[in-house]
């Protein structure tokens, strides 16, 4: 094995789509290929994405599922595809997906040979039952996932409970705790780049601010956010609220805050890619409000911290790990009652908002570099376990039926490049031979005639004739690709 590692890493979300899941794996591709090792992400297709990153990036077949889940679905079994992937040779196969990114990772580990971890961020339990209205459906794909997790050679997850979380669906394996960190350096953003905010905003007072960063999904505590800052408008107190972020339920949560006279209070500025403009906003808050029980980890909480912002958490929720109350953050029920003594509290001793995120920064920041090197390390101790002899590799029911259509899509990447070499070479063959012909009519027209004054006409002519067959030429280099595209749609049917 090389000393350095060719790390393929996937994910059923990837920018465009910004989420804290695609944002940990394009940190995982940036700082391995940069500084580590070499990284190839696999991810679904999006229409009209270019990407020019530093390390490589193969998309598959997707549909839009944006409307469902947030993201584009991609289809596994994409024959060109899995033949790229297994063309990189690499030694470890990373997997942040439960879905269609681990069958994916399953079918590649049967061509490559190589260990695959899982990473647990989501409780993405919460998303299949969101998505689908039967139990049945429910408990099956749920299954069906569970199964997907258990298949893999370790398993990760990003806080104790994530792993907790896990092991109440069903899941039977082990674990360990692998911490995700965060890309912003430690310390606030310039007062230049406050300004501008407060003025994107139109903030032109000293009123407290608080801040959401995140999906607009209802299950990440907007009611109680909402419900609460309704209660503090209602005794008197006044603040800004801003949201920075976009989802399918936007919409409706930007309808119930105006139906709650909220309107002159929030600020929504939809989803920002810019991480130097959305540290800015970081910075300029007092507080971050994050009332959610539903996140495993909480990236956009330590991104807080990282600019010196404290968070507004539920008292022993995931995002909770590590918060001591009233010093590194403030803890709540997870009522709106709650949370509306806590913005009141705040608001009147802005002090300690203050005091609360210095604590964050200096306690609960970790860097990317720090959280990838960690991974890095723990990926020499998977692939050793992989190569024992000993070894005895997690299999399920699944995995022959993976297994076969791995070999298949072999196959059929195989035929593709059979057929594209063949049609290639014999259209490519005849195009020669007709080009030729022409060509050699043109030098019969131009030395074979032998009256001198038909010369500067011949010239002319000849001139005209060549110039008609370069675009000749080009309407064959057309119909050549138009004859190609038929011949393998007519040699798929036979495959």
């Amino acid at each position: 094995m090389d000393d350095k590692l060719k790390v393929c890493l996937l994910n059923d979300s990837f920018p465009p789509t910004i989420d804290g899941v695609a944002n940990t794996v394009f940190n995982y591709a940036s700082i391995i290929n940069d500084k580590l090792g070499e990284a190839v992400v696999a991810t679904p297709k999006y229409p009209g994405v270019t990407d020019n990153y530093d390390f490589e990036v193969v998309r598959y077949a997707s549909f839009d599922t944006t409307n469902i889940i947030g993201y584009r679905a991609g289809y596994p079994f994409e024959p060109s595809v899995l033949g790229e992937l297994e063309s990189k040779k690499v030694d470890i196969i990373h997997a942040h997906c439960p879905a269609v990114s681990a069958i994916l990772a399953r079918t590649l580990r049967e061509k490559a040979n190589a260990p695959i971890v899982f990473t647990y961020h989501t409780k993405f339990d919460i998303d299949i039952r969101k998505a689908l209205k039967s139990n049945i459906l429910q408990e099956a794909s749920i299954k069906v996932i569970v199964n997907n997790i258990e298949a893999c050679d370790e398993v990760w997850v990003v806080s104790e409970g994530a792993g907790e979380n896990l092991k109440s669906l069903g899941y039977k394996g082990d674990y360990i705790v692998m911490e995700n960190g965060v890309d912003f350096p430690k310390g606030r953003a310039s007062d230049s780049a406050v300004k501008a905010v407060n003025d994107c905003m139109e903030i032109k007072d000293d009123l407290p601010v608080f801040l959401f960063v995140g999906r607009m999904m209802w299950y990440k505590g907007f009611k109680i956010t909402l419900d609460a800052l309704k209660m503090v408008k209602e005794s008197g107190m006044e603040f800004h609220m801003v949201v920075v972020g976009d989802g399918s339920d936007a919409l409706e949560i930007k309808d119930y805050a105006s139906e709650l006279g909220l309107s002159d209070n929030c600020i929504f500025v939809g989803a920002i890619q810019d991480r130097d403009i959305l540290r800015a906003y970081y910075t300029r808050a007092d507080m971050f409000l994050f009332p959610t029980s539903y996140d495993t980890n909480g990236i956009v909480v330590r991104e807080a911290a990282a600019c010196g912002l404290g968070s507004v958490l539920i008292k022993g929720s995931c995002a909770a790990e590590g918060i001591t109350d009233r010093h590194n953050g403030y803890l709540i029920e997870e009522n709106a009652e709650s949370m509306a003594e806590a913005v009141k509290t705040l608001i009147a001793d802005i002090d300690l908002a203050h005091r609360i995120g210095q604590n964050a920064m200096n306690e609960i920041y970790i860097p990317w570099e720090e959280s990838v090197r960690k991974a890095y390390d723990r990926y020499r101790v998977v692939i050793e376990k992989y190569n024992d002899h000993e070894y005895v590799r997690k299999t399920t029911f699944t995995d022959d039926a993976l297994s076969s259509i791995a070999g298949l899509c072999d196959s059929l990447n195989k035929a593709r490049k059979f057929r594209e070499a063949i049609t290639t070479g014999f259209i490519d063959n005849g195009l020669a031979k007709t080009w030729g012909f022409f060509e050699r009519g043109v030098g019969l027209i131009a030395v074979e005639n032998p009256f001198n004054g038909l010369k500067s006409g011949i010239a002319e002519r000849s001139s005209v004739f060549k110039n008609s067959l370069r675009e000749k030429q080009y309407e064959m280099r057309e119909k050549k690709m138009e004859i190609k595209e038929q011949f393998w749609q007519y040699f798929d049917r036979y495959l």
